[in-house]
């Protein structure tokens, strides 16, 4: 039988809550504050939480931080007053599986409970596994190409990530390689198995968006169906309206333990949270793992082993594109052009210049006339200043983020570190 623990300083509360709890299958326990709850869940076993925010001496929220601690499954729902409505809603930043507001009707916190045990049940399996396999690392490495540190970085997070169900939001300029990430995390992570529906929020229409994944009556439309067991991919969210965007929270909420869910913006999101101009209840429920993608002008020094891989990728009908290669003041080029367009466009010039030559060695001269124009080289400053940021972050990876044994090897002091 899944037990409840049910956290609310008011007997009376915990005398309601029993009464309608139990008859629907769950056990339950119960605790008058924060501290005592804390101690009881690492005494005993509970599948969830339901906790009052306003309590003493120990919050609702200060428990939800500290239960998260100690157990990052834990599934915590989190009960409020309206008035405290927007600190619920913040309560889903720090972890939160949902909230409910008083007064709430029975079935709706029988539903929320029942979404949360769905969701306990997902996360359990997810975190019982051994980590990423040996075959799922290989495949990893092989789809994510670099070696520069923010790569290696990049990597080591895709490898964590890949073993949860937890919501990820991938940000990162135009090009930089969301997509292939995403595509990697499902691949890799624990129901591969199950289908990747891929939504383009910049290129669906307002009617599609609506029908796909809001439905007719808000409860979920054909796209969130079809990503049950699998994996529902959200591209540029920040795209979505706002009266769109506060309908799709009621859907994740109903829906969103029944797949696992990555969405991608070109745009800081918790930016546009703060400026008004996205739904704060969204961001939260999306933006539980982060991953920056950094920018190709911020990883240079992969440029040589990414040209490489893009090159095989081509076609050439004179010989083997695997074996062109491109001269030195071609690549001195190439290194300094600022790459707007970041992966896709390397990819897109190198795929192009490879399949259309007729050397098998690449000079300036071919290069597209955009990257040969010096207007668009960096001031020597600016390219000075990116070296060395790319120097410090190598060291401070080396140093596993030991800033002042990082300070020691670069010769400065620690704060020039951050």
């Amino acid at each position: 039988m899944p037990a409840v623990l049910i956290v609310d300083d008011l007997l009376s509360i915990h005398e309601m809550l029993d009464a309608v709890i139990q008859p629907t299958g769950f056990a339950t326990a119960f605790s008058t504050d924060g501290e005592k709850a804390l101690v009881r869940y690492k005494a005993e076993k509970f599948d969830v939480v339901l906790a009052d925010i306003d309590m003493k001496p120990m919050d609702g929220i200060t428990l939800l931080k500290q239960l998260k601690l100690y157990d990052p499954n834990c599934v915590v729902i989190i009960m409020t007053a309206y008035a405290s409505t927007d600190s619920a809603i913040q309560a889903l930043k720090f972890g939160a599986f949902d909230y409910l507001q008083k007064p709430f009707k029975v079935d709706e916190l029988i539903a929320t409970l029942k979404r949360g045990m769905d969701y306990r049940k997902v996360s359990t399996e997810h975190s019982t596994r051994s980590g990423v396999s040996a075959i799922k690392s290989t495949e990893i490495e092989q789809r994510m190409i670099g070696q520069s540190a923010k790569a290696r970085k990049l990597i080591q997070q895709i490898k964590k990530l890949s073993a949860v169900h937890t919501p990820v939001l991938l940000v990162g300029e135009s090009g930089s390689g969301k997509g292939t990430v995403a595509e990697v995390l499902h691949a890799t992570g624990g129901s591969p198995e199950g289908p990747l529906v891929r939504i383009d929020c910049a290129l669906s229409s307002a009617q599609s968006i609506r029908e796909g994944l809001l439905g007719l009556d808000g409860a979920g439309g054909t796209w969130v169906q079809q990503a049950k067991g699998g994996t529902l991919l959200l591209e540029h969210l920040h795209c979505l309206t706002i009266p769109v965007q506060k309908e799709l929270v009621s859907v994740l909420r109903n829906n969103g333990h029944s797949f696992r869910l990555i969405c991608t913006s070109d745009e800081d999101l918790e930016k546009l949270t703060d400026e008004g101009r996205f739904n704060d209840e969204l961001f939260y429920r999306v933006a539980a793992l982060p991953i920056a993608l950094p920018p190709l002008r911020e990883r240079l020094d992969d440029l040589a082993i990414l040209i490489k891989h893009f090159t095989r990728g081509a076609a050439n009908p004179h010989f083997d594109a695997s074996l062109v290669e491109f001269s030195e003041d071609a690549m001195a080029q190439i290194r300094a052009y600022r790459w707007p367009g970041n992966l896709a466009e390397l990819e897109q010039v190198v795929s192009k210049i490879v399949s259309t030559s007729e050397s098998r060695v690449i000079t300036f001269q071919q290069l597209p006339l955009r990257l040969r124009e010096t207007e668009q080289w960096p001031k020597l400053d600016d390219y000075l200043s990116g070296q060395e940021k790319q120097y410090i972050d190598m060291v401070l990876h080396a140093c596993e983020g030991d800033k002042a044994r990082a300070a020691k090897v670069l010769g400065v002091s620690a704060h020039k570190l951050g």
